[in-house]
């Protein structure tokens, strides 16, 4: 690693290696952000790579950790494509006190609520747990009908996989979906997780 001045902000760390040839790329690593560079850039084309790379890392980490009004309409998308537009939850947003689910959903008030845990997670499987959510409001139970619904979205067996293996290297409780429903009240529905 070259120490730079000013121009690169002290959250960025860079490193430069001349076996590196064409390819630049930048990560996160906790609190600071490593940008990878061929050793022959200029400090100009270094300068213009630094941005448009932070740029990209910054809405590749949006798009993986969307609002409440992202969740929203991603939900009504979902909904559209896979259940025919007949859930229409009137709000979705992220919670931080659900640490042994993955999502809620009260069918009374058509609310869904989603872990923050799920903050970073591949899109199909957030996307897994929404429809999962979505169909609460259209079967509270886990019922046949339920997981038919739920089956629509095409992904739902590999989330349901991948969401069972972080909850196993976590040691997390995870119910048997299939077998007893995860609920907390009668009108209290929730993904397994």
């Amino acid at each position: 690693m070259i120490g730079y001045g000013s121009d690169v902000p002290p959250n960025v760390e860079v490193r430069r290696s001349s076996r590196r040839r064409r390819t630049v790329s930048a990560y996160r690593d906790g609190e600071k952000v490593v940008v990878m560079l061929p050793s022959r850039l200029s400090k100009a084309e270094e300068e213009q790579w630094i941005e448009t790379l932070l740029h990209r890392l910054a809405e590749r980490e949006r798009r993986r950790r969307p609002s409440d009004a992202d969740l929203h309409a991603r939900a009504l998308d979902l909904s559209r494509r896979h259940l025919g537009g007949r859930a229409v939850p009137a709000s979705v947003r992220w919670v931080d006190n659900q640490h042994a689910r993955w999502g809620s959903c009260t069918p009374d008030d058509r609310t869904i609520r989603l872990s923050t845990r799920l903050r970073g997670m591949p899109s199909w499987v957030l996307d897994y747990v929404l429809v999962h959510e979505l169909a609460h409001l259209l079967i509270p139970g886990h019922g046949p009908d339920f997981w038919a619904l739920v089956g629509r979205y095409p992904k739902s067996e590999r989330a349901r996989g991948y969401l069972e293996g972080v909850a196993a290297t976590a040691h997390l409780p995870l119910a048997a979906a299939d077998d007893e429903p995860d609920v907390l009240a009668p009108t209290h529905h929730s993904a397994a997780g």
